[in-house]
């Protein structure tokens, strides 16, 4: 695709952030076809962040390119603002953003999934196999007892699509506990 088309279409500024320095083409994937269709003009800080760690400060400039007419732009700002949700404004900037099926779709076929982490009441992080123990008594519901403070659960699971909860044995029952209830022993 020649650059000259993206660079009349941008102004020659970052259609992210509107400066006007280091700007090259990025690719919007996935399957982007180096068109214009399928790219952002973008300065070279855009471009860093958007494939490494992001700075929330940087990325208020979003608050103005989430109304590009382009799909790629509108795409990468669906995506940023995705990663920045747990920011208050990007939260609320993402639930303002509208954008058509198609183009929602694509921005969520690139989009990366957050891997879900299990972190014990203290904050440690949980892995299957790990052995916890009850900081509070729990009341078992529909198997009768009630599992003790202090009691030790080996071999946990980790619930696959929950952060919040884990799997252990407890008086030869298997269980569903939530994460906030145990520490990593």
């Amino acid at each position: 695709m020649p650059l000259s088309a993206l660079t009349a279409r941008s102004s020659d500024q970052c259609e992210l952030c509107g400066t006007s320095e280091h700007l090259a083409q990025y690719d919007v994937g996935p399957n982007a076809d180096n068109t214009v269709h399928m790219s952002a003009h973008l300065c070279s800080k855009c471009r860093e962040q958007i494939d490494g760690e992001l700075d929330p400060h940087h990325w208020r400039c979003l608050t103005s390119a989430m109304w590009s007419e382009h799909a790629p732009v509108k795409v990468l700002v669906w995506r940023l603002l995705d990663r920045l949700r747990d920011e208050a404004w990007a939260h609320d900037l993402f639930d303002m953003l509208y954008l058509d099926q198609e183009t929602l779709d694509w921005a969520k076929a690139g989009a990366e999934q957050p891997a879900l982490v299990h972190k014990d009441s203290n904050g440690n992080v949980l892995s299957a196999g790990d052995t916890v123990t009850l900081v509070k008594a729990l009341p078992v519901k529909g198997a009768g007892f009630t599992a003790k403070q202090g009691t030790a659960v080996r071999n946990i699971s980790l619930v696959a699509d929950n952060e919040e909860q884990i799997e252990g044995r407890v008086e030869g029952q298997r269980i569903v506990i939530l994460t906030k209830f145990v520490k990593k022993s």
